[in-house]
């Protein structure tokens, strides 16, 4: 079984998408990142999952969609996953991101 670990960086990213959303609709913001968390449980019986993110190239680093938004993360090892970032797919991402 894999263990998923949050980065500082994607529970950021987490927080900001909430609190973008909640000036609209606190209800909606709680369902969104209801959504991260829940997306990401999958990774823990199939890492593999998530396809490649095309602008890194790289097996270890995939990515989850969901809605809007790239839940991007690194396969560390077979036991270990890190959630890197939460990012809007129209907002382009930097290979720094991922560093």
């Amino acid at each position: 079984m894999v263990k998923i670990i949050w980065t500082d960086q994607a529970i950021e990213d987490i927080n900001n998408i909430a609190e973008f959303i909640a000036k609209d609709s606190e209800k909606y913001a709680k369902i969104q990142v209801e959504r991260f968390f829940d997306r990401t449980e999958t990774l823990i019986n199939y890492p593999q999952s998530g396809r490649i993110v095309p602008e890194i190239n790289n097996q270890a680093i995939r990515e989850l969609i969901i809605g809007n938004y790239r839940i991007i993360y690194k396969i560390i090892s077979q036991k270990r996953i890190d959630i890197i970032t939460v990012h809007h797919s129209r907002r382009l991402l930097s290979s720094n991101m991922i560093i």
